[in-house]
């Protein structure tokens, strides 16, 4: 005799309210069949009535179930991966993003973001588990501190290559991109709420020092750059010496100076065209100092890519060198041989110092030299004059021959041997 049917009612509280369903045994096998919201007009009693017709009609075996299979109408809830959204969310804002916008983003994602909550559902990323994660890169950022100071008591043979240690503000532009990635999850309903929002989840960021070199430790900067290339020199290995003097001379950005190929390059008219910059004002032209007019003629005599197309800083295969690559071992080896001869000299030496501290070092050199905002805001390609003035220095009385007073205020004159000039060419008699 087969089994009489049975079933109940069941009560769930959903995203969208208070859902009605019933379960019940039907033809040897389980049921589940949702039947409506509160909003839909069902009700306890009229979920129970509807239980009773439906046995009825098992009973008499004419129910048929809505679907082959058990079906209930309201699956569960999409909650995928943070990588498998991640992923979505890139693939999907990737065309509209400005390309160092887009390698920031990667960068960000690949190394910070991911290997924390790659394998997080949406679900289980909650303001707790943000917080954990700022805290995680705070140890992680004190264990590189360490390594590095171990670093410095080891010959530069024996040393390793370290990643930087993150910043608060570096921290914290993490958590802004996770925060963009899950407000698209709330708008999708996948997540009730963005728990990477709000100041509580960020860390305190020092105002930025904007660290700039005096004249003195200019001189002794690109002196010793110039000594290192002449030690080292093979190839193409002699570029530390122009690229520091074209950031330090010209303002250029890392990137924008990376990105200077020979084309680019006037040296008869003493210009350098920037044509890939960070904003609209970025795409410009720069005067060059007498000066690094010589130090950019001499090195492309010497450089194997000197075609119109070839980078003029490029590697030995003639590729786009990258930034870590000029602060880990460029910068970083002229600071500590110019620092050597400051320290000799009874000189201050260069404390710590990025590419972007010699472009605040140029601003301020024309700014001593006695260029006038304008002009200065034109070489940097600043757009807002409170920028040039606030970050940078104070406005000296205008003078002209803004190159020339550039290479006087730091001495380039006094660089070259006697009887040469500056790129140890014969002076003319």
């Amino acid at each position: 005799m087969p089994r009489k049917p049975t079933g109940q009612v069941i009560e769930r509280d959903r995203k969208r309210g208070r859902t009605f369903a019933v379960r019940f045994r039907a033809y040897g096998e389980r049921h589940l069949v949702t039947l409506g919201t509160v909003d839909e007009g069902w009700t306890r009693p009229r979920a129970e009535q509807e239980l009773e017709n439906i046995l009825a009609d098992v009973r008499r075996g004419i129910w048929q179930p809505p679907h082959p299979d058990v079906v209930d109408a309201a699956p569960a809830p999409r909650d995928p991966t943070f990588h498998e959204f991640a992923s979505e969310w890139f693939e999907g804002v990737e065309l509209g993003l400005k390309p160092r916008t887009r390698v920031d983003y990667r960068w960000r994602l690949s190394n910070h973001l991911l290997p924390y909550f790659a394998g997080h559902r949406l679900s289980a990323i909650t303001v707790e588990e943000v917080d954990r994660y700022r805290r995680a890169k705070e140890r992680e950022r004190a264990v590189l501190e360490r390594a590095r100071a171990q670093q410095v008591t080891r010959p530069p043979a024996d040393r390793e290559r370290l990643a930087r240690p993150l910043s608060n503000g570096s921290i914290n532009k993490t958590i802004r991109l996770l925060a963009q990635v899950l407000q698209q999850a709330v708008e999708y309903g996948l997540v009730d709420r963005n728990p990477a929002t709000g100041k509580r989840r960020m860390l305190r960021e020092a105002k930025p020092s904007r660290s700039y070199l005096q004249p003195a430790q200019v001189k002794a900067l690109l002196a010793a750059s110039h000594k290192l290339d002449e030690e080292a020199r093979h190839g193409d290995a002699g570029r530390r010496w122009p690229l520091l003097a074209t950031l330090v001379l010209a303002g250029l950005r890392i990137s924008e100076a990376l990105d200077l190929r020979w084309r680019d390059v006037n040296l008869a008219a003493r210009k350098l065209h920037v044509r890939d910059a960070k904003t609209e004002a970025g795409v410009r032209e720069v005067d060059l100092t007498p000066y690094l007019q010589e130090v950019l003629a001499e090195y492309r005599t010497r450089t194997r890519h000197a075609g119109p197309d070839g980078f003029v800083f490029a590697t030995s295969t003639g590729e786009r060198d990258n930034p870590s690559n000029v602060r880990n071992r460029f910068l970083a080896a002229a600071v500590e041989r110019a620092n050597v001869a400051l320290e000799d000299a009874g000189g201050q030496p260069i404390g710590h110092v990025t590419p972007h501290s010699l472009r605040r070092t140029f601003a301020s050199l024309l700014l001593a030299s006695g260029a006038d905002v304008p002009y200065v805001m034109a070489q940097l390609g600043h757009a807002d004059p409170k920028m040039t003035l606030g970050v940078y220095a104070k406005v000296i009385a205008s003078k002209t021959d803004h190159g020339a007073e550039l290479d006087g205020l730091v001495g380039a004159a006094d660089w070259a041997p006697s009887g040469t000039t500056a790129l140890g060419a014969p002076t003319a008699a």
